[in-house]
């Protein structure tokens, strides 16, 4: 009988103290979901606080029996737990273990938790994790250290895959550090979302490929900006750029011109045409002044002349359906200004003998000058602080030897903020 009776007592001491470990793991998780319900809550932040290191205490017991050690809430409530202290913890020495632990025992929760009993409480608690990490990227970007900033804002995407912040920092970041694949991979997913900022990512993604020596990604890039985004005026000059960096002007101009065929009274669209024929005789320009074969260059400065006074065509229908559109106006006056210059520039160059051919040149280029002020003097009407069109006016007085007025833009000029 005394065996027997010893026996049950064994028996009733082990079950109390399983029932004490588990008693400390329902403690830790209620204590858990106290703190979860007073923070955020200024006036219980006192309470809140208390419950949370009531709940550690409890579920660091809890961790230590080997009866409840490996249980699904208890990793979970760990996770938990350990999560929001990391979240509460400014300090990054003391952080970081918070962190690892709470990580750590999610995962764990994860593998052992196979009916998805504690899967809301886990994934609140990647929530928490994530938040960690956003704010630590964020500083870690602030300090610029981009490639810490980029691992950082990645957990944060890994936990919030279709949360457009969370994308757009990753891209962010990777950008910065010239992890360019993994810029392009996050700005890539992030222009399929509603992101708000898309027509910038559109922008930024371009210039990646670019980076990356990707025009073919670049331009593809930015013709499917465009096509989303038609009234953004950077897709539509960077669509441009890199249409005659490739060769391929006709395409772009085709394109545009059977945009015009569909709307023929957007004067966008036509500053458009004007600004394809505009950078396309400049790069004529710029290859005129680097050949030495005097045919070549004849033939190229006659391609440049075509190509402005197509320029000049488009602008012009722009203007007759806005006359205060500032940008037409603006390059209008550019490329009547730009023959000017060159005839004036020839008329310098003359030897003194020929004073009869110097006298008509500089007539001719008067007269170039005198047909660009109304547009050069319009731009800067419309916008008086801008450094083109103030630069470009100067330029015409300069041609037409008025001195003092020239002084005058030189002085405006002078006068702009350091970074116009």
């Amino acid at each position: 009988m005394k065996i027997k009776f010893l026996m049950a007592g064994l028996l009733g001491l082990v079950s109390a103290t399983a029932f004490a470990q588990k008693g400390e793991l329902n403690t830790a998780k209620e204590e858990y979901e106290k703190y979860s319900g007073l923070r955020g809550q200024a006036a219980m932040a006192s309470m809140a606080g208390k419950s949370l290191t009531t709940a550690k205490e409890s579920i660091d017991k809890a961790s230590a029996n080997e009866k409840t050690a490996t249980l699904p809430l208890t990793y979970a409530v760990k996770g938990s737990i350990y999560s929001a202290l990391a979240v509460q913890d400014t300090v990054p020495t003391t952080s970081l273990p918070l962190f690892t632990t709470a990580e750590e025992a999610l995962r764990k929760a994860k593998e052992v938790d196979t009916k998805g009993e504690n899967k809301k409480m886990i994934d609140e608690a990647y929530l928490n994790l994530a938040q960690y990490q956003l704010t630590k990227g964020v500083k870690e970007y602030s300090a610029g250290k981009y490639d810490l900033a980029y691992k950082s804002f990645d957990f944060y995407r890994t936990v919030l895959p279709e949360d457009t912040n969370a994308i757009y920092y990753t891209g962010l970041a990777a950008a910065n550090g010239k992890n360019y694949p993994a810029a392009i991979s996050n700005y890539s997913k992030l222009v399929t979302t509603k992101y708000s900022k898309n027509a910038g990512v559109y922008l930024d993604l371009s210039s990646l490929y670019l980076a990356s020596k990707d025009t073919a990604g670049a331009l593809k890039t930015v013709s499917e900006g465009v096509s989303k985004y038609p009234a953004n005026s950077e897709l539509r000059k960077r669509e441009i750029e890199i249409s005659l960096q490739t060769g391929k002007e006709k395409e772009v101009t085709d394109k545009i011109q059977a945009a015009l065929a569909n709307d023929p009274k957007n004067k966008t669209l036509y500053y458009y045409a004007g600004l394809t024929y505009s950078q396309t005789a400049d790069n004529y320009a710029r290859e005129a002044a680097a050949t030495k074969d005097a045919a070549a260059k004849t033939k190229l400065q006659a391609s440049k002349a075509e190509a402005y006074t197509k320029a000049g065509e488009m602008y012009k229908k722009a203007l007759e359906i806005d006359p205060n559109y500032f940008e037409a106006n603006l390059n209008y006056g550019y490329v009547i200004l730009n023959p000017a210059i060159d005839a004036y520039n020839a008329a310098n160059k003359l030897p003194a003998n020929k004073q009869k051919e110097y006298d008509a040149a500089i007539a001719k280029a008067k007269a170039q000058f005198e047909q660009a002020k109304p547009y050069l003097a319009k731009a800067v009407e419309l916008q008086p602080k801008s450094l083109d069109a103030l630069q470009n006016l100067r330029t015409y007085y300069l041609g037409v030897k008025d001195d003092a007025n020239a002084s005058k833009l030189k002085a405006q000029i002078d006068a702009l903020p350091a970074n116009q």
